[in-house]
């Protein structure tokens, strides 16, 4: 664990049994997290499904922590809190409560069969990068700013929701 806390973003998606209600609740209980606290977080937005299209639109956020947990530790976390949600894992990308994605820790670079750092798919996903652009517009992804990433994903498949 390290001595100082470190910044970690964390998108959001919910798309079962009242997602806005999921996810806004979710974003309470981030910041109630040992070690952590949520340093802020974009507005919610809804979304096609990726995969299976036989299933509702979800709402997105991403949320920035500082955190003292390792990035397993803040997984494991994570993983309670989406078990908190009811989350069942019945089939890849299929329709859930609560989908929490560690996507960055700080700067770190990390593969293990449990986790992948920064998140492998997230350059390709218009509800991670135009919520991430929200928050951290100068955030570098590979040399790319979260910003310049999101452009060509705002206004596609995407809307914001007004509070």
């Amino acid at each position: 664990m390290s001595e100082r806390a470190l910044p970690a973003y964390i998108g959001l998606g919910s798309n079962l049994d009242s997602p806005r209600a999921h996810v806004t609740r979710a974003l309470d209980e981030l910041d109630s997290l040992p070690l952590t606290r949520l340093a802020c977080h974009s507005s919610l937005y809804a979304s096609s499904p990726v995969g299976p299209q036989d299933q509702p639109d979800f709402v997105n956020a991403v949320a920035r922590l500082e955190t003292r947990l390792s990035p397993l530790a803040l997984l494991d976390q994570l993983q309670a809190l989406e078990q908190r949600h009811r989350r069942i894992r019945k089939r890849r990308w299929g329709p859930r409560t609560l989908d929490l994605d560690l996507l960055c820790y700080a700067t770190l670079r990390w593969q293990t069969p449990r986790l992948i750092l920064p998140h492998p798919a997230m350059r390709e996903r218009g509800f991670v990068l135009v919520p991430l652009a929200e928050i951290a517009p100068e955030l570098l992804l590979d040399g790319d700013t979260a910003a310049s990433l999101a452009v060509p994903h705002q206004g596609r498949d995407l809307r914001r929701l007004v509070p």
